[in-house]
This record gives structure tokens, sequence and C-alpha cells, in this order.
């Protein structure tokens, strides 16, 4: 059994990401008699498989991420982006229509909750849109995990749904900073709905880059 620092430690994630995946039984574990979580060694070794990490080995053996591709320069950084929906055809539809902005944005998909969790726990986006119908863990159950872990501060939030304000409200609301898109959205209003908020970010961070030179 491990505790939760040692499990971000052999993942090569922050604790609060580790803590975010227990609340989202991502990771199973178990309290001890002093209220400390205790996950098991397996199950963070099977969570290192699945992104692609090498095995773990013994214990003591630092986890080594996976070769990526060599980072961008700071002033082209790209945007990052997760979309999360049920219907795959949907998403594959939405990523063709944001190539349109090459560089500028990297998109990333899930299609349930639970792996939405996984992408924003290794690296938290800048902008994540979710449908509120999932399966397993539905779009509220994942927003709402996010903000009790307090992991949703400098993400924007686009939720499309088909339900009125009044029945998500009986179905426990949204997040206060979470935006509303009424379905149905189509592939080309979201990317003209993303290269707004792009250029808006992107104007933002060049005056933030300026303002510092100018320092």
């Amino acid at each position: 059994m491990l505790t939760t620092r040692e499990a971000a430690t052999r993942l090569g994630v922050s604790l609060r990401t580790v803590q975010l995946w227990v609340e989202a039984s991502i990771l199973p574990a178990a309290r001890t008699p002093g209220g400390h979580r205790r996950i098991p060694y397996n199950a963070v070794e099977a969570l290192a498989m699945s992104m692609g990490l090498e095995s773990l080995g013994s214990p003591g053996v630092a986890p080594t991420v996976a070769s990526a591709a060599p980072p961008q320069h700071a002033d082209v950084r790209p945007l990052r982006i997760v979309l999360v929906a049920q219907e795959r055809p949907w998403l594959a539809a939405c990523v063709s229509a944001l190539e349109v902005f090459g560089e500028s944005v990297a998109v990333e998909t899930a299609d349930n909750g639970y792996v939405a969790l996984l992408r924003i726990g290794q690296e938290p986006p800048d902008l994540l849109v979710t449908t509120l119908e999932l399966p397993g863990m539905d779009g509220l159950q994942m927003l709402s995990t996010l903000e009790t872990c307090e992991s949703l501060g400098g993400m924007r939030v686009w939720a499309l749904t088909s339900q009125t304000p009044e029945q998500l409200s009986a179905r426990g609301g949204l997040p206060p900073m979470v935006e509303t898109l009424s379905l149905p959205v189509s592939p080309e209003a979201l990317a003209i709905r993303t290269g707004r908020w792009v250029l808006a970010r992107q104007s933002t961070e060049h005056n933030i880059r300026r303002d510092l030179r100018q320092e």
C-alpha cells in the first residue's frame, strides 16, 4: 500500500492530481485508523501503464515518462483543449474543425468522465468542453469532482447541454464558473466560438509578455 504522495511520485503527477483521481474512483484507496489514504501498489502500476509510463518495477524505482515531442517556444505555446463527449463521430468532427487553428491549439478528447479526469489530472487544459450526458460518471459529477478538488481554477469550462437551468439546478447545479451552451452545437459552431477564445487568450498573453519586457 502506498501513500498518496508515494503514488504521485511514481505516477509523475502532483499530490492534488492523485487526490482528484481517488475522489473520482479512478484509483482505489482505503483509509488508515488515522484517516490517511493508502492506495494499492498494483492499482498505481496499472494506471501508470495506461498513462504510457514504463513499468514501475519494484518499490523505490521512479517511473520514466514515455518520450514526447519537444516543447515549443514559449511565444507559440499551444492552448490545450480537452473535448469530452460520448459521441465519438462528433468528437472527431470537432477535432477536424479545430485543425484550422494549426499549432495554436492542442486538442485531446475523452468519451467519458473518468478518461477526462485522467487527461485533466495529467495536465490541466486551458479550455474544457464537455457534454453533461456521459456514460458512467456524467458531466455534472465530473465537474463537481473538479470543483471539490479545486482543479477548475484558471480553466475555462463550457458545458454543452439540452437541459434547462431549472433541470440542472434540480440535479445539483453546475459550478459557478462553468458556462453553458445549448445543444445541439455543431463542430463548426464550436470552432468559431473557440477561435474567438483563442484570439482573446493570445492577445492577453501577448500583452503580458510585452509588459514584462518593458519592466
